[in-house]
């Protein structure tokens, strides 16, 4: 029998263009196959439209907030542009 199990993989971008390139990543299987937290020397997809084209689903991404001023230089922070996309996965 076929069960389907959720895959969540979170992708980190250079900006806020969906079309912008991978820069961190997680992902997560709900069969317990994998977990992966950006340890490939290659992102899984170059951008978030192109896991879009594979099959992933958008749940969020984040929300644009404004830099303080300077702070760019002097601070270090999270990464800003996240998007939490899902799938189901087929398992035997």
């Amino acid at each position: 029998m076929n069960e389907s199990r959720q895959e969540l993989l979170f992708l980190y971008s250079e900006n806020s263009d969906l079309a912008s390139p991978t820069r961190a990543w997680s992902r997560y299987s709900g069969s317990g196959r994998f977990h992966r937290s950006g340890d490939l020397d290659e992102a899984p997809y170059p951008s978030v439209v192109a896991a879009m084209q594979d099959g992933w689903r958008v749940l969020q991404v984040s929300q644009l907030l404004a830099p303080t001023p300077g702070a760019d230089m002097t601070t270090t922070s999270f990464l800003k542009y996240e998007a939490l996309l899902e799938r189901f996965e087929e398992t035997a």
